[in-house]
């Protein structure tokens, strides 16, 4: 039993009870059983700080650590500290880091960073305590003399032969970070060069290329024609076993993503408003009685009163006008039908229609207030308005050529989204479902301002399908969508910024792709490739341009972008084709959102390839630790973010690729100039 009912089940037998004087009792002890509760609520915010306190200190500890062994001056310890907890949220805590001499070991230095941020008392103000509390964490990093080799950025988990294997005319040019497999690393290529070359259990084998690198490390044996010198001289061969494990292996972030792969929001289940019966409503050059007052004189101009409306059938026939003055509520038993060149405007009124609805080629006009239509065919011609107000539609909506659908802020709620034939629609701000995907074709647009999205499944189990050079742009917001994500080349979408994007199904990206910051957890495979479809774009419909900068970055020039992401996958990933790639992790982990440094993560063991060329660039790490990729075309990396590939076997054969280790490897080397950097503390 939680003791929040203990305490009101004592504090009810206590008021029941008359006998002695205990009412009495109770009522003088209600203070302090209220404020004891208080107080034991305040604890638990303490001990909830002191969990984020601590993840900050040992962050900044490592920061501070690695940015002291970088420069040897200790003035720059505090402010990187205080950086990394400001960046985990603690804009007003108290930061200080020290450095720590003889710390492990004699001749060590640590660095010690501590965390204060007072926690105001609340309930406990019951009990007479007032102010705040102090929540404490402490750190330590060493900067302890270790193994003399650098922290890896390509590393095989696999035992057996070739787990790196270089081929052809290819290269991995990676020199200030180690290239290691537990098992055999061989050259048969151009060139490997690191920091260090190591196979942890194994050999190390090259033919006619190039082993570059201060030391080779080998459990087994180093072997190589007697002719090729060009290898490190003999005293830099180091014949011993070097352990290597998966630093990721068992990340408690890695692990709580890996558990929502399948995870996503169904769409509410919609229906038909309630519409009672009533008269017919023709609006024609001979109208029925029922609107014949609202007429001007013998025009054809109609102007109806402000109201509650209930309708049998809504008809206008064609070169009417119709307006509806603001306040009215309108019921439509049997359908709206509008004839050709009528205009009709149905001002700040709430419109509820059942039996179809055709707005006629002029479109139509609704101000602010709720729409909501039912099940029936629904014709959307010409240009039609919508004000502020909540939109739903159960039914399909289809938009051609010449066809467009403004509409304000409000929720929208879509049977299915079907645009095509240069037709757009541009939605507000609020909630966006649609029960049965969205399909985009044929120069046609979408536009949806900021708010949370849930997307079913339609043909093919498709959420979203763009062919053509069709475009879909998204605000930010939570984002599910049970369905795969396919698009065709020269399509455009934009996702924007939440910290999880649920995709219950494949993403194969043909056109060009923003990636708005977060995580995205895919059920399924990650393909992208063709390409020819850079950022930015100026977007007719909006104004807007995208893909300029993203999160204070340029990603113009690329095809597929995303800044700050981690892609957790259950399938494989595929980079192929054109496609000019920027992706990059950020470098700090937001609850619930992106990992730091940890740029995409798969447990699938189908072969990854990524032949995306030279001119695509990554930043963070590549986590594949049961599967072979094979890399062809290269990379390049960030200049000041790290790129390290971990996988079961790695095949390079075309490119040259490069990398540089992130912070989660430190632990496996030396981390550069013969120290490591690790908490103690």
């Amino acid at each position: 039993m939680r003791a929040s009912n203990k305490i009101r089940q004592f504090l009810g037998k206590l008021i029941a009870c008359t006998q002695g004087g205990v009412t009495t009792l109770a009522t003088l002890a209600l203070p302090v059983l209220i404020g004891s509760a208080g107080l034991a609520v305040d604890l638990n915010r303490g001990y909830q700080q002191r969990i984020i306190n601590q993840r900050a200190a040992d962050l900044g500890a490592l920061a501070a650590a690695i940015a002291f062994q970088n420069t040897s001056d200790a003035a720059i310890l505090t402010p990187t500290a205080r950086d990394v907890a400001v960046a985990n949220g603690l804009v007003g805590a108290t930061v200080v880091a020290t450095l720590v001499n003889d710390l492990p070991n004699a001749g060590d230095q640590s660095v010690r960073v501590t965390v204060n941020e007072l926690v105001p008392y609340t309930l406990a103000s019951v009990l007479g305590l007032s102010g705040s509390f102090d929540v404490a964490a402490e750190s330590m990093a060493s900067l302890s003399g270790g193994t003399s080799f650098a922290a890896p950025c390509y590393l095989a988990l696999d035992g057996g032969k070739a787990a790196i294997s270089v081929t052809g005319g290819a290269s991995i040019d990676a020199p200030n970070c180690s290239i290691a497999a537990i098992g055999e690393i061989e050259n048969k290529g151009q060139l490997i060069r690191g920091a260090d070359i190591i196979s942890g259990s194994s050999d190390i084998y090259v033919n006619h290329g190039e082993l570059d690198a201060a030391t080779l490390r080998f459990a087994g044996s180093f072997n190589k024609p007697g002719w090729n010198n060009a290898v490190p001289p003999p005293k830099d061969w180091i014949n011993e076993a070097t352990p290597l494990s998966d630093p990721w292996a068992n990340n408690p972030d890695r692990v709580a993503a890996m558990a929502l792969l399948g995870n996503f929001s169904s769409p509410p289940a919609l229906s038909d408003p309630s519409t009672p019966n009533g008269s017919d409503w023709k609006f024609t050059w001979n109208p029925s009685s029922a609107v014949s007052a609202y007429r001007q004189g013998t025009s054809g101009n109609y102007i109806v009163p402000a109201g509650v409306y209930n309708i049998r059938k809504f008809e206008v026939a064609g070169g009417i006008n119709v307006t509806f003055e603001n306040g009215s509520i309108i019921r439509v038993r049997q359908g709206v039908s509008i004839g050709g060149g009528s205009n009709v405007n149905f001002g700040d009124s709430d419109v509820y229609v059942n039996g179809g609805f055709d707005s006629g080629s002029n479109g139509v006009t609704f101000g602010n207030g709720a729409l909501w239509i039912g099940s029936g065919q629904v014709r959307f011609q010409g240009t039609n308005r919508k004000g502020d107000g909540d939109v739903l539609i159960n039914a399909d909506v289809s938009l051609g050529g010449g066809q467009h659908l403004l509409v304000g802020d409000g929720n929208h709620y879509f049977g299915g989204l079907d645009i095509g034939g240069g037709g757009t629609a541009r939605l507000g701000a609020g909630d966006f479902v649609v029960a049965d995907g969205i399909r985009i074709s044929g120069n046609s647009e979408l536009a949806i301002g900021d708010g949370d999205i849930i997307v079913g499944p339609g043909n093919g189990n498709r959420a979203i399908f763009l062919s053509g050079s069709a475009r879909f742009f998204m605000g930010d917001g939570q984002f599910s969508a049970n369905g795969d994500i396919d698009t065709a080349g020269g399509s455009r979408l934009a996702f924007g910024r939440t910290p999880n994007h649920y995709i219950n199904g494949d993403m194969k990206i043909a056109g060009s792709v923003l990636f708005g910051a977060g995580r995205y957890t895919i059920n399924g495979d990650f393909e992208n490739g063709t390409g020819g479809t850079t950022w930015p774009y100026t977007s007719g419909l909006t104004g807007e341009t995208y893909g300029s900068v993203l999160e204070g970055e340029s990603v113009s020039g690329f095809d597929m972008a995303g800044i700050n992401v981690t892609f957790v996958l259950a399938g494989t990933i595929k980079l192929a084709g054109g496609a000019k790639t920027k992706l990059e992790a950020a470098n700090y982990t937001q609850a619930g959102g992106f990992i730091s440094e940890l740029l995409l993560t798969t447990e699938n063991d189908d072969d990854a390839n990524w032949t995306g060329g030279s001119l695509s660039s990554f930043a963070g790490t590549l986590h594949l630790p049961n599967a072979q990729v094979k890399m062809a075309g290269g990379n390049s990396t960030s200049t000041t973010k790290c790129m390290t590939l971990i996988a079961n076997t790695i095949r390079v054969n075309g490119g040259a690729a490069t990398g540089s280790a992130c912070t989660m490897m430190e632990d496996l080397g030396g981390g550069g100039n013969n120290t490591r950097v690790r908490l103690i503390g």
